[in-house]
C-alpha cells in the first residue's frame, strides 16, 4: 500500500483547464486528466526548460519523483494532440506559492499572493473576480476569494 506523499509545490495556477481539438463537440470526445503537479512539470521542463534537478526542488519532490512525473504527463500531452482527446488539468496533491485573479468581466489576469483575498478587478474595477488557485485545488471561492 501506498504511503502518503509531500504535497508539490506549484509557483502558479494554469490560466486555462481545458484544452480540445477545433470543430469538434466536447460530448463527442474522450477525456485525458491532466493533474495541476503534471501540467507543473511540463511548464517547468518543457517550458521554462529547466533540469530535472533544479525543477524538482522547486516542486519540492526528489528528482527521481519528477522524471516519473514529467514522463506521465508528457505521455498524456501526446495521447491528448494524437488522438485528438479532450486535456482536463485538474487535482492533484499540491500547494500553490502563489495565485492568479482573473477577472470574469473583462479579463483581466494579475498574479497574488495565495494569501490575498480576490478584490475588484484593477483593470475595470468588476467585483466578479475569481482566483485560479483555489479554481484549481476543487474549492470554489465567491467573489471576494472565500470559501463557499
Amino acid at each position: 500500500m501506498r504511503g502518503s506523499y509531500r504535497k508539490r509545490r506549484i509557483q502558479l495556477p494554469p490560466r486555462f483547464g481545458h484544452f480540445k481539438p477545433a470543430g469538434v463537440p466536447k460530448r463527442f470526445l474522450e477525456k485525458i486528466d491532466l493533474t495541476v503537479d503534471e501540467f507543473e512539470a511540463i511548464r517547468l521542463a518543457d517550458y521554462e526548460q529547466l533540469e530535472h534537478l533544479e525543477a524538482s526542488e522547486k516542486m519540492n519532490i526528489s528528482r527521481p519523483t519528477f522524471t516519473r512525473l514529467i514522463e506521465k504527463a508528457r505521455g498524456k500531452v501526446a495521447a491528448a494532440i494524437i488522438e485528438g482527446k479532450e486535456l482536463v488539468i485538474e487535482g492533484g496533491n499540491i500547494d500553490f506559492v502563489n495565485t492568479l485573479h482573473h477577472c470574469r468581466e473583462c479579463g483581466e489576469v494579475s498574479p497574488r499572493s495565495v494569501d490575498e483575498d480576490a478584490e475588484d478587478c484593477p483593470d475595470c474595477g468588476s467585483p466578479n473576480v475569481e482566483d485560479l488557485a483555489w479554481h484549481f485545488s476543487g474549492r470554489h471561492r465567491g467573489r471576494r476569494g472565500r470559501i463557499r
